[in-house]
């Protein structure tokens, strides 16, 4: 451990653990291999798993206050939202994937009753825009919850973060529906048909829950149910006309 009383990355006088200049730490440690496991390796990774987990369990238990908490300063243990929402797309991607290949290699009759229920042109260009989709969800929520919801007094970058944190809430539900239709293949009813049922309801009342949390100390009850009911009722419109422009463009070209 090499003990200095300045910062061998800025050279600025040290005060404290850390650089005020530029955060690194004042104990600056020699490259072992002990320390290269344990501490770059391991402990880098243990510091990520915890953020992950910190935020997913955050985004779930409470909803729209962790973005309030985001949106005050309270950030350091919270991963990067966006960075999380992109693994968890990719996810869905592999799991989706792996549960085609799994369907058609071992349950080939279901697979043929799933294509051929599903074989509409909508799950291929699902597909094809998924990511798309996604991530438009989040600008459209922030204009919502900007317009609606001016009494927050937040900017529209603020907004962004509250639809950020939401949408990852959104995408661990939607993970769990992927997880669920693992089961599909080997019990003798359809799972399928009860996550398209429960997660989209599952959906709407997480969204409702989350935005109340971030409105209910601005808005009385009743000026609540009544902006939510607004807000839902203007993203199902945008979603609509989205995927029918999407369609359109995809039919044509």
């Amino acid at each position: 451990m090499s003990h200095t009383t300045s910062c061998l990355n800025c050279n600025e006088n040290l005060i404290g653990k850390f650089c005020y200049n530029c955060g690194q730490k004042s104990d600056t440690h020699r490259i072992t291999l002990k320390h290269f496991i344990f501490h770059d390796v391991l402990h880098g990774v243990w510091h990520i798993e915890k953020g992950i987990i910190f935020t997913i369990k955050e985004s779930i238990t409470r909803p729209g206050k962790a973005a309030l908490d985001y949106i005050s300063g309270k950030r350091i243990r919270y991963y990067n939202v966006f960075y999380l929402i992109l693994i968890l797309i990719g996810l869905n991607v592999i799991l989706a994937d792996i549960y085609e290949y799994l369907l058609k290699t071992y349950f080939p009759n279901k697979y043929e009753l799933e294509t051929t229920t599903t074989n509409n042109g909508s799950a291929e260009l699902f597909n094809n825009y998924f990511k798309l989709l996604i991530f438009g969800i989040v600008p459209i929520l922030a204009i919502n919850s900007y317009m609606l919801f001016r009494r927050k007094k937040f900017n529209f970058s603020e907004h962004l973060i509250i639809a950020g944190i939401v949408l990852l809430g959104i995408m661990v539900f939607t993970t769990i529906g992927q997880l669920i239709d693992f089961f599909d293949a080997v019990l003798p009813f359809s799972t399928v048909d009860f996550t398209n049922t429960l997660i989209p309801f599952s959906l709407i009342i997480y969204l409702l829950i989350s935005y109340n949390n971030v409105i209910k100390n601005e808005y009385s009850a009743i000026q609540r149910i009544l902006y939510l009911l607004l807000f839902l009722l203007l993203l199902f419109l945008e979603c609509y006309a989205i995927i029918k422009i999407i369609k359109y463009i995809y039919i044509n070209s």
